[in-house]
């Protein structure tokens, strides 16, 4: 670890004494976010007794902050150049904490819904650049190190948000988990407009026709991925659907056209980037579908408890937390490739052999296999950012960064509403696991095709 904040000489980024109050800025503001989603899951049957609400209606405070975060990513990506990354992510924090403070104080589902779209613009903010600022950070000989740093703080992030949700919820009232964010909220205020590197911003215009439909693109598509996954009428399915289509299709006509798009699609054209992108999208789908239909394993088929259904996917996240700093200073060492594919196999390999497991399966027998998909996940993540982030110019990595989140959120969410499809339409949940499997091996083809890039560049 302390490597990272060592300095030699023609380093790029930041001084190292300058750059360990940067990262623990980026810390802060990521764990809010990550650990907010998990720890408030745990939270909504307690909610939905307080505001006398259905369950429901109640699920509305997770989905909700979900959509708002992943409908503005492309946006505050291209905004961060117009204000400057330190500006966007100072605003987005705060935003965050303050709309907490509205969450804890709310009395009723209507208000809480408020703020917690509020706390997705906030987030959105932050995640949406994050990567883009490591770079900043770091010099480019310790990308992949640092990377594999926000991997590990991401992972550990999703597995305690349950446990302090737990924890929180035993001893104080469901208010808390929200009042939380507000001390952690001035901290990393305070830390990131100290720390974080200072840039000019560019001038020019903002693509609003682009952002506008940007939000409806994405927008319509997590509302129908949501309602795919919980019985949306058909009609309403395919409404929003079409919409989301009928708006992509304007949103690339826009960004052809637009003097500063929102999204420049010349990123594209650089083939190691596509791939990585779509390596990445693919993969997260198999992770998605998985965290949900292992659940569905674990307590319906298995009769294994909630709560000990939380101890058997400690696990994978953990493996993440301990893989993925190795796997990012790996990554800055050889090839990143040929780690993120050997990555993709073993997730592949242990997504297959948790389909295989039956009713009567032991503890043991579920720990090795999400062990191993853990594993494969760490090697796979950094170096792959690594491979998004680095592969374009400096000048465009927030909006590698942004489209870099917005692919991990539409896969996401798309393995979740899978799901949800295949349950609804009584296919069983060990077929959900085999076509998790399958999108990792889509994941590890469109990885493997980088490998000649790869080869080309003499790596």
């Amino acid at each position: 670890m302390s490597r990272l904040f060592e300095t030699r000489p023609g380093d790029d980024g930041l001084p190292g004494p300058e750059r360990r109050l940067a990262v623990l800025a980026l810390i802060l503001g990521t764990l809010m976010a990550v650990v907010d989603t998990t720890m408030v899951n745990i939270a909504l049957p307690s909610i939905a007794r307080s505001l006398e609400v259905s369950a429901s209606r109640v699920v509305w405070v997770t989905n909700l902050f979900q959509v708002s975060c992943a409908a503005f990513l492309l946006v505050f990506a291209a905004l961060s150049e117009l204000l400057s990354r330190r500006r966007l992510y100072v605003a987005g924090v705060a935003v965050f904490a303050l709309a907490a403070l509205g969450s804890a104080l709310s009395t009723s589902l209507e208000s809480l819904l408020l703020f917690r779209a509020l706390q997705g613009l906030g987030a959105a903010a932050t995640l949406s650049i994050g990567p883009s600022i490591y770079r900043q950070i770091f010099p480019t000989r310790l990308l992949g190190s640092a990377l594999g740093l926000s991997a590990m703080v991401v992972a550990g992030g999703y597995a305690a948000g349950p446990a302090i949700g737990g924890l929180l919820l035993s001893v104080a009232d469901w208010p808390w988990l929200f009042a939380l964010h507000l001390p952690l909220g001035g901290v990393a205020v305070v830390l990131a407009w100290r720390a974080l590197p200072r840039e000019s911003a560019r001038p020019g215009g903002f693509d609003w026709q682009g952002a506008l439909l940007s939000v409806a693109m994405l927008g319509g598509f997590f509302v129908a991925m949501d309602g795919l996954g919980h019985g949306m009428p058909v009609w309403a399915l395919v409404a929003w659907l079409g919409s989301s289509l009928v708006a992509a299709l304007l949103f690339l006509r826009r960004q052809r056209r637009a003097t500063h798009p929102l999204l420049p699609l010349a990123i594209f054209a650089e083939r190691r980037f596509s791939l990585a992108l779509a390596a990445q999208g693919s993969a997260f789908v198999g992770q998605g579908l998985a965290f949900v239909a292992l659940s569905f394993l674990f307590q319906q088929q298995m009769g294994f408890s909630p709560l000990e259904t939380a101890w058997l996917f400690t696990p994978w996240p953990l493996a993440i937390m301990l893989v993925g700093p190795l796997a990012g200073r790996l990554a800055d060492r050889m090839n990143p490739t040929l780690l993120a594919s050997l990555g993709l196999t073993l997730l592949m390999v242990g997504l297959a052999a948790l389909a295989r497991l039956d009713a009567e399966a032991g503890v043991v027998e579920v720990l090795w296999r999400m062990a191993l998909c853990g594993l494969g996940f760490g090697l796979f993540q950094p170096p792959n950012n690594r491979e998004l982030i680095g592969s374009v110019p400096a000048a465009r990595s927030a909006n590698a960064s942004g489209a870099m989140s917005t692919s991990r959120t539409v896969g996401q969410s798309l393995g979740v509403a899978l799901v949800g499809a295949f349950l609804a339409a009584g296919v069983a949940v060990q077929a959900t696991l085999w076509l998790g499997a399958l999108t990792t091996l889509i994941a590890l083809l469109f990885s493997l095709l980088r490998v000649p890039l790869a080869a080309a560049r003499g790596e």
